[in-house]
């Protein structure tokens, strides 16, 4: 290991033990981001009682918000109307960024993967030690990326970085409003490892948190990509969907138009494929016990109909699925795999075909082990490379 990996592991897992008081009480937040993932946090932080602040760049997301009467809340979870920049309890907006993170207990990095990488760059000046970082969802070692930029950045903090592989809803926005429906438990753990208590702390604002031993084992768990870009991209007369059958003529009926319809037998046995090989890597990295193919559909298609069902995203939507899953999910899967020596063909064609259908080159950007400081020669070195990352161990 190289002494400037090992200067950045210090640096990023420093009191590893601890910076962070046992179950704190987490009631200042700051998100970062104004779209509907944000606005979704916000409220659920604003309905816990906590002084929320959201910063955003982009004008018209600040204009949406406070132009509306706030973030109304339907469906599933705390219904209701959240106040934004009025007088009493209500979501605090702003567009300076040291400002919004000044005081925050915890900060959300919401938004596509290209936006949580500039927030990690820009960040790393700005945080003190004991601040929770918490990225979510954070796909496939998003918190070792974010770890290593905020090295790159210069920042020395002991800070708490946090990786969800979902938020507690599924949502369609509504304007400023957003329709809700509840989404499964989703796999989470800290870096550095052990600060369980975190974890606990902000399951008020996350109750779907499923903790997982690490960072590594929650970058396994994120089978999201391979569940999203078949259901998205694979249909067409030669494979069915799933739903029930409409007679001919007939037309499906809305509640029926969920995330999961889409995937049929053909889409199910690609996706057990894609599940088949992140297993098979998983293992040469030490991390087994991941859940099966049918439970992972589940997780991230959400119910076929009624509670728990996940909307059918639009074109647009579905382009920034495909785009991150392809950053955060599957190119981190196959770099694993390279090194591991384990072939991952469906994984490898399922990048050619989005990087096809985006029309860029979206996997040269993806996260590479060597590309978030994990350059090693054999997975034994990976592994051991993980380990201090995860331990703080020098």
């Amino acid at each position: 290991m190289s002494a400037g990996f090992e200067e950045f592991t210090r640096a990023a897992t420093r009191g590893s033990t601890g910076g962070v008081p046992e179950r704190p009480r987490l009631d200042r937040i700051s998100v970062l981001g104004g779209g509907p993932d944000a606005r979704l946090l916000a409220a659920l932080g604003l309905a816990e009682g906590a002084e929320v602040t959201l910063f955003s760049a982009y004008g018209v997301e600040l204009s949406l918000l406070t132009q509306s009467s706030g973030i109304s809340l339907q469906g599933d979870g705390p219904v209701g109307t959240y106040q934004v920049d009025r007088d009493g309890p209500s979501v605090r907006t702003t567009a300076e960024l040291d400002a919004a993170v000044r005081d925050a207990q915890v900060i959300f990095l919401t938004g596509p993967i290209h936006k949580q990488r500039t927030y990690a760059m820009v960040l790393a000046e700005h945080l003190r030690d004991g601040q929770i970082l918490v990225l979510a969802p954070g796909r496939s070692m998003g918190a070792v990326e974010t770890a290593w930029l905020l090295r790159i950045g210069g920042c020395t903090a002991d800070v708490t970085l946090v990786e969800v592989q979902g938020l507690p809803y599924w949502f369609r926005a509504e304007g400023a409003g957003l329709s809700l429906s509840q989404a499964a438990p989703m796999a989470a753990a800290t870096l550095p490892r052990g600060r369980d208590e975190v974890l606990g702390a902000l399951s008020a604002y996350l109750p779907n948190v499923q903790p997982v031993e690490s960072v590594l084992a929650s970058g396994f768990n994120d089978l999201s990509a391979a569940v999203e870009i078949p259901a998205l991209i694979l249909g067409g007369a030669a494979m069915g969907a799933g739903g029930p059958d409409v007679p001919m003529g007939g037309v499906p009926l809305e509640a029926n138009q969920t995330f999961a319809s889409l995937i049929g037998a053909d889409q199910n046995e690609v996706i057990h494929g894609l599940a088949d090989e992140r297993r098979r890597v998983a293992a040469a990295f030490g991390v087994r016990n991941l859940p099966e193919a049918e439970e992972w559909i589940s997780t991230f298609a959400g119910a076929e109909r009624g509670s728990g069902a996940r909307p059918i995203p639009d074109q647009q939507s579905s382009r920034g699925l495909m785009r991150d899953g392809v950053l955060g999910s599957l190119v981190p899967l196959v770099s694993a795999a390279e090194l591991a020596g384990i072939p991952s063909p469906l994984t490898t064609s399922l990048i050619a075909m989005s990087d096809r259908i985006l029309g860029a080159d979206v996997a040269a950007a993806g996260r590479r082990l060597e590309t978030i400081g994990v350059s090693a020669g054999d997975v034994d070195q990976a592994r051991r490379i993980f380990d201090t990352i995860a331990t703080g161990a020098s």
